[in-house]
């Protein structure tokens, strides 16, 4: 299988997974107007398994290094293959509410406040199971990405005031899926084994981990999303045949959602057997970034807030930038 073998391009996979991550709500936007993110994210899913599943059979299942795909498959031990698929489901339950929160405050509010949120936890969770890294520059990032979830809040709170129709509800959807999302990775990573180019018997590989991760976000879908389709967050409950009376290019916006997710996803396990998991995640999770630039300058989501308010949306981007920053240094201090 295809593994990587210096710190370097671990880093530029990282940056990748940052491009990846902050752009596929992009798709979402791109869908047609009425087409509702509960049916949008059907194709999300679909487009995350069917990546996993296209990456396992062709990086996963080539080389000499490490296990192939199948052969992984064949010795895994349940309770590893178990932790990938909580992983898919704790991301799942994390990501629809984004999702949400997405489509009712936009990106520049969801990703900065969710992702961030997410970010800081993930960080703590992966370093206390595989502290690579120097805690100090490590942990002083975090902190920077902290501030900048502050500054983000307080720039939403400002539209808030001027343009009646913003309601906090979407500020707090991507709170709480902030919390849940920080605890997805560690249970993908506690699944893989410490070396992928020699992996421990029972231990899955990075490709299997991923796939049995999707695995685990698309049936856990039959349920999160159900319930979302009956008791949604906002307007009417919608049904599946709403679903199959969708146009052509709102579904194809949702499975290029999932696979530039999946893109990201994958990128960023297989950096994690060099840069380990916390700096892995914490680069990939600069995603916010991203998708506050998307938000922010290309989508003009803060376009009806007080002229100050560009102030803090700037001070926001520069200390996650320099949190960012951060990070990627900390493991070579």
């Amino acid at each position: 299988m295809f593994i990587l073998e210096n710190y370097g391009l671990a880093v530029a996979f990282c940056l990748v997974t940052m491009i990846c991550w902050g752009s596929w709500a992009n798709t979402q936007k791109l869908a047609d107007k009425n087409w509702r993110f509960e049916l949008y994210y059907w194709d999300y899913v679909i487009g995350i398994l069917a990546l996993s599943l296209v990456f396992a059979f062709t990086l996963g299942s080539t080389g000499g290094q490490g296990r192939g795909f199948l052969d992984d498959i064949a010795q895994a031990d349940s309770a590893n293959i178990r932790s990938a698929i909580i992983g898919g489901v704790v991301f799942n339950l994390s990501n629809i509410l984004l999702v949400a929160a997405t489509a009712i405050a936009g990106m520049s509010v969801a990703f900065p406040v969710g992702i961030g949120i997410a970010l800081i936890l993930g960080v703590i969770d992966n370093y206390a199971d595989n502290p690579i890294g120097n805690a100090t520059v490590l942990f002083s990032g975090v902190g920077l990405v902290a501030l900048a979830i502050l500054l983000n809040a307080a720039a939403y709170r400002r539209l808030t005031r001027t343009v009646k129709k913003v309601s906090t509800k979407g500020l707090l959807l991507a709170v709480i899926s902030g919390c849940l999302m920080g605890l997805f990775y560690g249970f993908v990573a506690t699944s893989m084994a410490k070396d992928f180019s020699n992996p421990e018997a029972g231990y899955l590989t990075p490709y299997t981990a991923v796939v049995f991760f999707a695995v685990g976000v698309f049936i856990s879908n039959f349920i999160v999303n159900t319930i979302l389709m009956k008791f949604p967050f906002e307007g009417a409950p919608v049904s599946y045949a709403d679903y199959f009376k969708g146009s052509g290019r709102s579904h194809l916006m949702g499975v290029l959602g999932g696979a530039i997710w999946c893109i990201g996803m994958s990128f960023n396990i297989v950096a994690s057997g060099k840069a380990g998991p916390a700096i892995a995640y914490g680069l990939g999770q600069g995603a916010t970034v991203v998708a506050a630039v998307w938000g922010i300058y290309i989508w003009r989501e803060f376009k009806a807030a007080p002229q100050n308010t560009g102030k803090l949306l700037n001070s926001m981007l520069l200390f996650y930038v320099i949190g960012i920053g951060l990070i990627i240094v900390s493991r070579s201090i």
